[in-house]
């Protein structure tokens, strides 16, 4: 309801509507459509298979544009800094995965996002004004207000259903993103998409398109609450979908979940005293669902207790000589019902005849996990639910972790919201030692002012996300501690023991455990997306002589003027295809990245500096081609000295 009359064209078009709904597409009419319904000059253009909407070319074009801008360090907003191999990163998230293709092209093992779900109450960024000029774009998309903060009207747009390119604007907004990320995965790289009735058929073409069709594994249904509600007009909706695409299927291997106790205990509830070897087992029906006329060797009888014959009423899963080995076996169980019909299910026993664990296979539907989880999470680390409405619950991407990941994978999520994949990884390298890292990527959406969390001082999304890390990390730091005081008297008490090769084996065990949980990762580096600190060369209109020779003058220093030494190396090292990991240590006068990987002078320069450098034998040299200004016979030198070496040197 927006306070304006209908008009005779709406009304019309409205009752066009009603009789024709397949001629109009994101609420306009489609005319090739509507002639083709109406049977005249049915002739649709460029027939194929195809997902196509309103400016997906110049989608592709944002896309394939370069990015300037860069990653700067910020220290003050972090965690442990220097010893932390987890990232969050505060930017727009399309410019920040450019800044990250070089650096973790085919890195990535898992990637998770809850996108905008584009629900008509959604504000999401998209772009909508491809023929603007690159420094009007990037005027705009980059407003701030007086304390650098983003503005909503530089960044966001609100998508509402009205909008006449409603599911246009949203594939604009995700097409680029998906396909840069699918860069960033290994080839045996997973990436899941949580979505909704709103865009699922939508986002399951647009994936097909990016991944390949033969790349899908799977659409999990998460059951994301447990009551009914009041406001549903038809059916009570209680679930929502995640996507599931691989890099390359044929790398991907077989998801089991065998060690997983609460999917055991939840649904092998069964047991029998006569095979305690095989531990616990659940039912299935062994009578398909088919007809019985289409594969008759699946029709026989089965022999039943008290000498009775069963037939099925359809046909039977296996064939009959499985069916007489699993009788064999006791891997049938009988169930006769009060009318006399007898039904034959398999017993799936949790290990086989010789005690040995089955590999249990992943399921498609989270059950038992709700949304009501994570807003306990945001209330139990804030002590108020107020700060971040409906935030996923951790341990829902916690259990696609565990099955997708290896204890040292990377995890990115460039929709971070409250920071709940980060959450999830320290939470599952608690429970199982291990060293996975994640990279959170978050715009810095500002929060309403009328909000609590706003009130509490958190300004942006981006701030209550870092913070939802901080308190995240400090609570697992206290589990762990209590985990390792647990261990610690479980050593004693062994100590105790006879020294028998089972007791110093365990004592030894408990020990490395305890050396796992005290080098856990709860910290995190925080870094900023921001401008080059380096002078960008711009393109001049027209043959004014005069004006480029003022653009040459400042080509003769490229460094800009916000340019910090500590900036430039990060930018430097990106750039370079090194990651936000890199070990950089300073000297006097020159930095290494990753021993002799690579070498930055940036603050000054003479030849016992390029003399030392080259004693660290680096792969390659960077340095600021200002640093020789006055003193072209040291350039010279340096170059041919590097070149003899067989060291790369640059200058910038």
């Amino acid at each position: 309801m927006d306070g304006a009359s209908l008009t005779p064209e709406q009304e019309k078009l409205n009752a066009l509507k009603q009789i024709l709904p397949e001629a109009f597409s994101e609420g306009k009419i489609d005319w090739e459509k509507l002639k083709a319904t109406l049977g005249e000059d049915i002739n649709f253009a460029n027939e194929r298979y195809v997902l196509n909407w309103a400016g997906k070319s110049d989608a592709f074009k944002v896309l394939q544009t370069p990015t300037t801008k860069t990653l700067i360090p910020a220290k003050g907003e972090s965690v442990n800094f220097d010893e932390t191999e987890n990232i969050f990163i505060e930017g727009e998230n399309l410019e920040v995965l450019k800044v990250l293709q070089k650096s973790y092209f085919g890195k990535v093992k898992m990637i998770y996002i809850d996108p905008p779900y584009n629900t008509g109450n959604d504000s999401f960024i998209y772009p909508d004004k491809f023929s603007e000029s690159k420094a009007d774009y990037e005027k705009r998309v980059g407003d701030k207000d007086e304390e650098g903060y983003m503005t909503k009207d530089g960044m966001f747009k609100k998508n509402s259903k009205e909008n006449g390119q409603y599911h246009s604007n949203w594939l604009n907004m995700m097409m680029p993103r998906l396909y840069l990320a699918k860069n960033l995965l290994r080839q045996d790289g997973v990436i899941f998409v949580s979505i909704d009735d709103n865009e699922v058929h939508n986002l399951r073409l647009l994936m097909n398109e990016i991944f390949g069709e033969e790349n899908f594994v799977e659409s999990i249904i998460w059951k994301k609450r447990y009551g009914g509600g009041a406001k549903e007009k038809y059916l009570v909706n209680l679930h929502e979908y995640i996507l599931m695409f691989s890099k390359g299927k044929d790398n991907l291997d077989p998801i089991f979940v065998s060690n997983n106790q609460e999917f055991i205990d939840k649904y092998y509830t069964k047991k029998d005293e006569k095979f305690v070897e095989r531990g616990p087992y659940r039912l299935q029906p062994l009578e398909a669902a088919k007809s019985m006329g289409e594969r008759k060797n699946l029709v026989y009888d089965i022999p039943g207790p008290k000498g009775v014959t069963i037939s099925p009423k359809r046909q039977w899963l296996w064939s009959k000589e499985r069916t007489l080995k699993a009788l064999g076996k006791n891997e049938l169980d009988f169930n006769q019902d009060k009318n006399g019909d007898w039904t034959v299910n398999i017993k799936q026993y949790l290990r086989d005849e010789n005690g040995k664990e089955k590999e249990l296979k992943v399921t498609s539907v989270i059950d038992g996990i709700y949304t009501q989880h994570g807003t306990k999470e945001i209330e139990n680390l804030f002590d108020t639910v107020d700060y971040f409405p409906y935030p996923k619950p951790s341990s829902v991407i916690r259990q696609l972790s565990e099955f997708s990941t290896d204890t040292d994978d990377i995890v990115l999520d460039f929709f971070a919201g409250s920071g709940t994949t980060a959450h999830a990884v320290m939470d599952l390298n608690k429970e199982d030692c291990g060293n996975r890292k994640y990279i959170c990527i978050q715009l810095p959406e500002l929060t309403e002012e009328k909000t609590e969390a706003y009130k509490a001082g958190y300004k942006t999304i981006a701030d209550i996300s870092k913070e939802r890390i901080r308190r995240a990390g400090k609570k697992i730091n206290e589990d762990l501690r209590m985990m390792i005081v647990d261990l610690e008297l479980q050593i004693k008490k062994l100590e105790f023991e006879l020294p028998t090769d089972e007791t110093l084996a365990e004592i030894q065990n408990l020990k490395s455990k305890i050396t796992n949980l005290q080098s856990q990762d709860t910290g995190f580096k925080v870094l900023k997306l921001d401008d080059s600190n380096f002078k960008q060369w711009q393109q001049i209109e027209g043959k004014d002589a005069k004006v480029l020779e003022e653009q040459m003058k400042l080509f003769i220093d490229p460094v800009s003027a916000s340019a910090t030494t500590e900036n430039m190396v990060y930018e430097l090292l990106l750039k370079s295809g090194k990651d936000l990991n890199s070990k950089i240590e300073s000297n006097d006068g020159y930095y290494l990245i990753n021993g002799n990987e690579l070498a930055l002078i940036l603050e000054k320069v003479d030849q016992s500096i390029v003399t030392e450098v080259m004693s660290e034998s680096p792969k390659k040299v960077i340095a600021l081609d200002k640093l020789f200004k006055g003193n072209d016979q040291l350039k010279t030198n340096t170059v041919l000295q590097m070149k003899d070496a067989g060291i790369e040197f640059k200058t910038i």
